[in-house]
């Protein structure tokens, strides 16, 4: 491949991501930017920073619209619904947004995060993440959950009784003690209630994390890799569709959002720590990123002050980044796509004759450059 620089035909769809980074408790193997909530943390002044943040991104962004809204954490289920109405309220007078824009917010199945979830459909989220883990009571106890199996289920049937029907659930394997036993109870109790989506995804040791400061006892890579297979397996049985490395989707449920992201679209992030991307009209491609604590981020935003750092990317980091992200997923990617998200010309010899490859080849992660067109073939 020899890549020439290239102006992008046109900018890639546009997301947003929202970090609300409170939680009750830290959990031993999380690594996100989330920090326990005190006493003294003010809902109300940190969503003043959020609004401050998002009107100084979008004019970065000349009026594109919205094709997605990821509201992440911390537990975001922690803000109140009067909180999450606002936020939302001001994103869709501030900026346009498409009229099938998908709104995802994470949700912890505690009592309290429960409660709220009418609240939420209410003020425009139309889909809701929970982060269950485990439906095994020991499982949750080991991973520093603080809900327990039952309170799970009840939020699931809460979430529909508020109206959501595009739910995912969030389900980890190759947890402490866990056998292949317990790894195929968790799913099948997920299989059971029939959302829309499941995040299904080994437990990783992540540095910086109490787990990988004190590892706990894991399951060996051979019991692990049984789990991984039964879990395909038995979802695949179940109508769930594997569209990427760990997401499963019945038709119709994929997520919007994350599919941007693999896909080497642009998103703003607003919120302590939060990570955006952006193709600027010059034909670079920029990332940044804002301050990790709370307190800094909230007394610099809306000015350059929250921002902790940007980088813009070369040719060689855009290639790299694309290609990390677009063989996640099982379709692969179009030359065409490649050149229209990087700004990077794609020359590759074709292997019969040496001439160069039509845009109408698929590189995927099962092999080489491949082509189901007449087009290709021509030679």
């Amino acid at each position: 491949m020899t890549p020439t620089h290239l102006l992008l035909p046109e900018p890639p769809p546009l997301s947003l991501y929202v970090h609300l980074p409170w939680c009750v408790r830290k959990c031993p193997y999380c690594d996100f930017n989330s920090h326990p909530r005190r006493p003294e943390d003010d809902e109300v002044r940190y969503l003043d920073a959020l609004l401050a943040d998002l009107g100084l991104e979008l004019k970065s962004v000349a009026g594109r619209p919205l094709h997605s809204v990821f509201i992440g954490g911390g537990t975001p289920s922690l803000f109140s619904g009067g909180s999450i109405r606002r936020l939302l309220q001001t994103v869709r007078e501030l900026a346009p947004c498409s009229p099938q824009i998908e709104v995802t917010l994470e949700a912890n199945p505690g009592t309290a995060e429960v409660a709220r979830f009418a609240a939420y459909r209410e003020a425009g989220v139309n889909r809701l993440s929970i982060g269950v883990q485990s439906f095994s009571a020991r499982s949750l106890e080991l991973l520093g959950r603080i809900h327990g199996p039952d309170e799970a289920e009840r939020a699931v049937e809460m979430a529909r009784r508020a109206g959501f029907d595009n739910l995912n659930l969030d389900l980890m394997f190759g947890l402490p003690k866990q056998d292949l036993e317990g790894a195929q109870h968790d799913l099948g109790v997920a299989l059971d209630l029939a959302p829309g989506h499941i995040s299904y995804y080994q437990l990783t040791l992540e540095p910086n994390t109490a787990f990988h400061h004190a590892p706990p006892s894991l399951p060996d890579e051979d019991v692990v890799w049984e789990m991984q297979q039964a879990g395909l397996n038995r979802l695949s049985g179940g109508g769930y569709h594997r569209y990427e490395v760990s997401a499963y989707a019945r038709p119709g449920h994929r997520c919007r959002h994350n599919l941007n992201y693999w896909g080497f679209g642009d998103y703003l992030g607003i919120g302590a720590g939060a990570h955006g991307k952006l193709s600027l009209p010059d034909g670079g491609i920029e990332r940044r990123w804002k301050l990790r604590h709370p307190l800094a981020y909230a007394a610099g935003a809306g000015t350059p002050a929250a921002l902790a750092g940007s980088r813009a990317l070369t040719r060689d980091d855009a290639v790299l980044e694309f290609m990390m992200n677009a063989l996640r997923l099982d379709q692969g990617f179009t030359v065409g796509q490649f050149e229209a998200r990087t700004g990077v010309g794609f020359e590759l010899p074709h292997r019969s004759c040496g001439t160069q490859a039509c845009s109408s080849w698929t590189i995927n992660k099962f092999g080489p450059a491949t082509s189901g067109s007449a087009s290709s073939t021509t030679c």
